[in-house]
Order: C-alpha cells, then sequence, then structure tokens
C-alpha cells in the first residue's frame, strides 16, 4: 500500500510521520501531483491558519489535485476544516469544498482554543470501528465545522461541533489522532484498512 502525506505549510506533518512510524506503516510526504494521485491513502494533516494554508495550496495547485482524489483521503485537525466549503478564519476563506459545511470561530464564554481531551460521538462507520462510544480525543482548535449531513462524529465544548466528517471517499477528523494515544492509532488503522464505497 503506498501512504501519501500531502506535504504544505501545516505544522502536524511530523507528529503524523511519526505516529505512522510507530505502526510501521511505510510512506512519503510529497506535493508531487503523481505521487498523491497514484498513492492508496492520501493523508491531509493541518495545524495552521485557514487563508495562508489555502494559499499555498492554490499556488502549487495542489487545491484541485485534493478535490479529484479517488483514494481514501483522511483530513486531519485544519486539514478536515479546508474540506468545508468556507470559513470564518483570515476574514472568510474559500475552502476546498468538498463538505458542504461552514468552519466558524467558536462564541462561547468558556476558553479558546479548545484544548484537551473532550468526548466524542460517533455514528457507525468504519473509520470508528472498536472505538468505544463517547471516549476521549485530544483537540487543539478555535475554530469548528457545522454538524451537517456529513458529520460521523459529535463533540461539545459549550456547543455542538463535527468531531469527524464524510463524504464518499473523504473522511476528517477536527481532533489530532496522532495525539490521541492508543484509540489514536485505532483511528488510523481504521482508515488505512477503509475500503471507501
Amino acid at each position: 500500500m503506498s501512504v501519501v502525506i500531502v506535504k504544505y505549510n501545516a505544522g502536524n506533518i511530523s507528529s503524523v510521520a511519526t505516529a505512522l512510524d510507530r505502526l510501521g506503516i511505510t510512506y512519503k510526504i510529497s506535493d508531487s501531483e503523481q505521487e498523491i494521485v497514484s498513492a492508496d491513502r492520501v493523508i491531509f494533516p493541518g495545524v495552521g491558519e485557514a487563508r495562508s494554508a489555502m494559499a499555498y495550496l492554490r499556488e502549487r495547485g495542489l487545491d484541485r489535485i485534493l478535490r479529484d482524489i479517488k483514494a481514501p483521503f483522511l483530513g486531519i485537525c485544519l486539514g478536515m476544516q479546508l474540506m468545508c466549503e468556507e470559513s470564518e478564519e483570515g476574514d472568510s476563506t474559500a475552502c476546498l469544498g468538498i463538505v458542504k459545511a461552514q468552519v466558524k470561530r467558536f462564541t462561547i464564554p468558556r476558553k479558546v482554543p479548545h484544548m484537551g481531551w473532550s468526548r466524542v460521538s460517533h455514528k457507525q462507520h468504519p473509520l470508528f470501528a472498536g472505538v468505544k462510544q463517547d471516549d476521549y480525543f485530544y483537540f487543539v482548535h478555535s475554530y469548528r465545522v457545522d454538524v451537517s449531513a456529513d458529520a460521523i462524529a459529535v463533540c461539545n465544548y459549550e456547543e455542538d461541533f463535527s468531531a469527524a466528517i464524510c463524504k464518499r471517499n473523504f473522511v476528517g477528523v477536527q481532533f489530532q489522532p496522532e495525539k490521541s494515544g492508543t484509540t489514536g492509532e485505532l483511528i488510523i488503522r481504521n482508515f488505512l484498512e477503509w475500503r471507501s464505497s
């Protein structure tokens, strides 16, 4: 199996790579169109800011490439947010538009960013095979994705938001599986074994 981690200005590429190393998975970190479109699995990481991330993708034509991926695709944290139509970050940023959902800043009295371990309730989906209902995952984010028809998991931080989304061969998680212990490793394993319809 060929696994590609998309190379762009995302802050958690090395931690995702380390998680794959722990699992004994061979991978490439690449921004090559040929390597990305021919991969069996594509991982789209992301810790950073939406506007600059999308500018980087557009400059290199990666936005077009990512929308057309046919292999199973996993967006992580900002990577999941960029799968949506638009983000409020950066005074409104047009994103990849794979999922019909909006990314909005938390408007709650509690401290933002939402950082730490939180419970996640999930639907029955291969990504969550073997994961206990209301198990804990690690989050770090100031913006959240609306709960839409494509949400397959929900978390609450004074307001509900999508903890995971799925559209065809595209899945995204707001939490950081590479920092979520053995449960996060299970999410990564499940993704690598997932046969999207």
